[in-house]
């Protein structure tokens, strides 16, 4: 029995599976964290509580974005990946 033939997923789906997540976990992230300190304080800066709030989410988010695109990355089979380039030497080249 022959195993079925694996289709690739479509481009926007990976997108959607990459920015969704990091998007729900970034808006959990600042809920817990701004619960507890104060934006303003943290910045030491002159900015409004929206400011040092949407600046808090953004960071979070490119945070949760780049281990979503690792895990991604690391999904991607094997063979996908070329391999490294084999350098034959005998031993009368040493």
């Amino acid at each position: 029995m022959s195993k079925p033939e694996l289709k690739p997923v479509p481009q926007i789906q990976k997108i959607i599976a990459v920015l969704w997540p990091s998007f729900i976990i970034a808006g959990m992230a600042t809920v817990g964290f701004f619960t507890f300190f104060d934006p303003v304080q943290l910045l030491h800066l002159e900015v409004s509580n929206e400011a040092a709030y949407s600046t808090g989410f953004f960071i979070f988010w490119l945070l949760t974005l780049s281990s979503s695109l690792l895990t991604l990355y690391f999904q991607l089979p094997t063979h996908y990946i070329p391999p490294p380039p084999i350098i034959d030497q005998s031993p009368d080249d040493l």
